[in-house]
């Protein structure tokens, strides 16, 4: 994805709206400022769409923030717990604003319907959630992501 201006937003819906799930859009706006190519991101991302792999469990746009986060601030060295603490404060933080605006950070809940079910299925195109919330939840977690980050 190039920037050509764009904010990270603006560039996730982007990115949505061209076929990709929530959490890849969420992920791979900022994975390249982090040094991941936006291939690799896009597999890492993929099977946490629908609230992991449409089961309606953590929003994807909350998956793809937290590989946000951690990406930035995680450890990989078992004795660096200040890096591990720092990553689970900023997390919960996200967590915190995410639910504040939507409600609940779980996919059928914010979603009022479940995708691993044909009626949550039709429900779910049915009232256009794709556009009505999903998009918006694209949108602001990556809106939070950069206050926080």
């Amino acid at each position: 994805m190039s920037g050509d201006g764009k904010s990270k937003s603006d560039l996730a819906v982007e990115c949505f709206k061209s076929g990709f799930n929530c959490s890849q859009s969420v992920f791979t706006a900022f994975s390249g400022d982090m040094g991941m190519d936006s291939c690799t991101a896009l597999k890492v991302a993929t099977a946490f769409g629908g609230g992991i792999a449409s089961t309606g469990n953590v929003c994807g746009a909350v998956s793809g923030g937290l590989m946000a986060i951690g990406l930035r601030h995680g450890r990989c060295t078992i004795d660096d717990l200040k890096a591990k603490e720092k990553t689970y404060e900023i997390s919960r933080r996200f967590m915190d604003e995410f639910k504040a605006r939507h409600g609940s950070v779980v996919c059928k809940e914010v979603l009022g319907c479940d995708l691993n079910t044909p009626e949550g299925k039709a429900e779910f195109a049915s009232r256009n959630l794709i556009n009505v919330k999903c998009t918006a939840c694209v949108r602001d977690a990556v809106q939070i992501l950069e206050n926080i980050l």
